[in-house]
């Protein structure tokens, strides 16, 4: 664990967090715009969604950059992945070239040091979906967890990532020696305990856990409209089409990002809500 990292945990402890809605747009491509919004839910302990909105320039390519992680249990994993995630999917050899398999290695890879750290980062972990947009045109989604990325195109949603529920994943559970139960509470739980098959961290069930994400690569074409990159909070209250019909007609992406929650809200969500739209 670095200083850096340190002082960030530090400052997220006393309050200085980033902010919680802004926006921005390409360099090179400048007619891709990106909008963010985060809002904090109804329990009582501080926010545990994180988020990354940006464009970067890397080896004379543009990057869009675009991140949302989930935490439970504590906000530390969450956060930390904010940090390094990016930086070491980026650092791997052959992610220009094998592209696909940077990005899991990438995952495997940071998990093992937030596992490493668990006396620093605690027992919480942290879902995580990932979008790399190269020069505008290609997309690499990346996903462990139930955070969402969900694409327009011709004004139809299609949904990129792949929601880990542990239902679905349930022999693969038992083969490791863990089990799904609905018990307590209606929702099935990987040993009872945590209603997401795929995350980060969460040490003490990692035997029975993965973090290989699930990742697709996708070229944008002139019929993109638009990407959502979205936490729970908002696929536990809409659905895939209406989210992108509540803000097809919206063409700042932050207003279109912050709509979404809004919306979520008046829908009854009471978790932590971030929200991404990146228009092409």
């Amino acid at each position: 664990m670095t200083g850096k990292d340190i002082l960030h945990i530090m400052k997220v402890k006393a309050g200085f967090a980033p902010p919680d809605t802004g926006k921005g747009k390409g360099k090179i491509s400048k007619h891709i715009t990106h909008g963010f919004h985060l809002m904090k839910g109804k329990s009582a302990h501080p926010m545990e969604d994180y988020l990354v909105s940006e464009f970067k320039q890397e080896k004379d390519r543009e990057l869009g950059l675009f991140a949302i992680f989930d935490g439970h249990l504590g906000h530390d994993v969450a956060s930390y992945l904010q940090n390094h995630l990016f930086q070491n999917i980026l650092k791997e050899h052959d992610f220009w070239t094998e592209t696909e398999s940077a990005v899991k290695r990438a995952y495997l890879e940071t998990d093992e040091k937030i596992l490493e750290q668990a006396l620093v980062l605690g027992r919480g972990g942290s879902t995580a979906v990932t979008a790399i947009l190269i020069d505008g045109q290609k997309l690499i989604v990346a996903n462990v967890g139930d955070s969402r990325a969900v694409i327009c195109e011709n004004g139809k949603a299609r949904q990129l990532s792949v929601d880990h529920e542990p239902s679905k994943e349930k022999k693969w559970i038992e083969r490791r020696g863990g089990f799904v139960s609905k018990i307590p509470g209606d929702v099935p739980r990987v040993d009872g305990q945590l209603a997401v098959a795929r995350a980060f961290g969460d040490r003490s069930l990692k035997m029975h856990l993965s973090s290989e994400p699930d990742v697709l690569v996708e070229e944008v074409d002139p019929h993109t409209e638009f990407l959502i990159l979205a936490s729970d909070g908002i696929w536990k209250v809409m659905s895939n089409e209406e989210a992108v019909e509540s803000i097809r007609q919206i063409k700042d992406a932050q207003a279109a990002a912050k709509h979404l929650i809004e919306e979520a809200v008046s829908r009854k969500s009471k978790d932590d809500i971030s929200c991404i739209v990146v228009r092409f």
